[in-house]
């Protein structure tokens, strides 16, 4: 699978290239009608740029008129139209956490998909797939540019990077993807549920709808929410191991891309390739013991005399087995996918801890876009300690980092641990002081109990989506605290790299010399790694000890 994203991502990565310098490809001909007709509808003047600020209040403006329609929408889905199965409208809490889901690119989802929305609202979260993935490779596209330019106050223009990113990227590969759905007998379609006779001899009804485009875009845009409630474990949205695969491609594909894209941009391929290899280094790192530990099985069943030849298969879909679980496990959380074909809670601690891990550092290829923007701050935090240490003023791209671009790194980088451990610990006291009351969360309250509450916040801050379904999150607590960390999990890491970029685009260019470090060698790729493990390590080895750790013990 790995070989097969990497056979895509470079040719993809070149392509994206080209569209966001504006040069020429062979689709111009099929997207520049379509685009200019965007344009007309907008009232937008691609040609105008923009400097950094103007490419951030579009897309905060954009996302708040987005949020607005949602909101609509999922709050009076049972009286609006595509609704043949008759689901219920969402009450106001589930709608504002699943609307903010869907705008940060999270889809985290307290609800079940097929009982909880119409063909309305699924339609309503598709789209929202599109923009939020859409806006994550426009911004990221600003602070390439900004990167770009030796000296420039403006960076494009937001609207074009946003249209041209979902009518050249996002559209024509989730077409392709929604095909081989399609052929492989994942629905496509507005009927209702069907009726089937089950071989017991049964009738049971079948939930439809859009699933294919729905899934192909989910897996492609790093959105990850599904469909049906058990998501990519659902049949209906991945049938066989090919679909399996071709998903599981579709996860990574896309962030890796926008590595390479960025090499050809700036014309340094090898800084791309340095990003890229830090990044796999951390992502491999995370994938081998993940399916080493799934495929030895649960040392508590192996205590009972069960052999587990197949590896741990609680949770598991036989059609796909213990490691191509833990592969998708792994893919799905080192971005911010979150989709899942296998049940997460039923994992093993060691596999449940490194799940964690790739969400908690969330910049090992990270979500479309934003993936990058997360590694954009360590390298600025390894250029600062790397100058320091060798007695130099701290420089990257030829423009100097000095104390302002430093203070914003600082806070988004503690922003994120900040968010999840606040949150857990927030969780932890109110039902530790009244387990009675909130006996409805946690089915085991132990050691595992507490890894679900800090599972759940970690995913919302890395707007990843995935969870340990174990916890009853859909309550008004889960609903609007969980929201509100994903708001400023999207926002504050996007606002902050796109600052620092536009502040240093500003700066005077200075030549290299025989005296610059080198940002594109592997000693410096070594040592941005070493600032992000021990970034995270220093943050989140307590809370990982009380929780998976803690139950690795116990289980021996």
């Amino acid at each position: 699978m790995y070989g097969l994203v990497m056979l895509v991502a470079i040719p993809l990565g070149r392509y994206i290239g080209k569209i966001f310098n504006y040069e020429n490809t062979w689709l111009d001909a099929v997207f520049n009608p379509i685009d200019k007709l965007f344009y007309k509808i907008g009232g937008i003047n691609p040609a105008k740029e923009m400097n950094w600020k103007q490419h951030l209040t579009a897309l905060l403006t954009i996302n708040a008129v987005w949020f607005v329609l949602s909101m609509l929408v999922l709050t009076n889905m049972a009286w609006l139209p595509l609704n043949p199965d008759g689901n219920p409208s969402m009450s106001g809490d589930l709608a504002f956490n699943t609307t903010v889901s869907f705008i940060t690119n999270t889809n985290l989802q307290h609800y079940s998909g097929e009982s909880g929305l119409s063909y309305l609202g699924q339609l309503t979260l598709m789209l929202w797939q599109f923009i939020s993935a859409g806006c994550g490779m426009a911004i990221c596209s600003a602070v390439f540019m900004a990167m770009k330019e030796k000296t420039s106050t403006t960076l494009g223009n937001f609207y074009s990077f946003f249209v041209r990113s979902c009518t050249r990227v996002l559209l024509p590969l989730s077409f392709v993807v929604a095909i081989i759905l399609v052929m492989n007998g994942t629905p496509m379609t507005l009927e209702g549920k069907d009726t089937i006779t089950t071989l017991e001899g049964n009738e049971q009804n079948v939930s439809r709808g859009p699933v294919a485009a729905f899934v192909a875009i989910k897996q492609l845009g790093t959105n990850g929410g599904g469909f049906y409630g058990p998501n990519s474990a659902n049949p209906m949205e991945n049938p066989y191991y090919l679909t399996n695969m071709v998903e599981n491609v579709s996860i990574v594909l896309i962030p890796i891309a926008m590595i390479f894209a960025l090499g050809f941009i700036l014309k340094r391929k090898k800084l791309s390739w340095m990003i890229y290899s830090v990044m796999t280094l951390g992502f491999l790192i995370l994938l081998i013991p993940t399916v080493i530990s799934e495929m030895n099985g649960n040392p508590a069943i192996s205590h009972l005399g069960i052999a587990q030849n197949m590896g741990s298969m609680e949770g598991k879909e036989v059609r796909f087995g213990a490691a191509a679980s833990a592969n998708w496990a792994t893919y799905t959380t080192c971005t911010s996918n979150g989709s899942v074909n296998a049940m997460h809670d039923s994992m093993t601690p060691i596999a449940g801890m490194t799940t964690l891990l790739g969400m908690m550092i969330n910049c090992f290829y990270g979500g479309v876009g934003v993936g990058f923007l997360n590694f954009y701050i360590f390298i600025i935090l390894g250029v600062f300690i790397s100058g320091l240490m060798v007695g130099r003023t701290p420089e990257f791209l030829g423009k100097k980092i000095e104390a302002k671009e430093m203070k914003i790194a600082m806070i988004i980088a503690l922003l994120h641990p900040f968010l999840i451990l606040v949150g857990t610990a927030l969780a932890s006291h109110l039902y530790a002081g009244n387990p009675e009351a909130y006996a409805g969360w946690l089915a085991n309250p132990g050691y595992h109990g507490f890894s679900e509450m800090l599972y759940e916040f970690t995913s919302s801050s890395a707007n990843n989506g995935s969870g340990f379904e174990g916890l009853g999150d859909n309550t008004p607590f889960w609903n609007i605290a969980t929201g509100i960390v994903m708001l400023f999990a999207r926002y504050l890491p996007i606002i902050g790299p796109v600052a620092i970029a536009g502040m240093l685009a500003q700066k005077q260019h200075i030549p290299e010399s025989n005296g610059t470090l080198k940002t594109d060698t592997s000693t410096f790729g070594l040592m941005v790694f070493a600032v992000i493990i021990i970034v995270a390590a220093l943050s989140f080895f307590p809370a990982l000890t009380l929780g998976p750790i803690a139950e690795y013990f116990s289980a021996k």
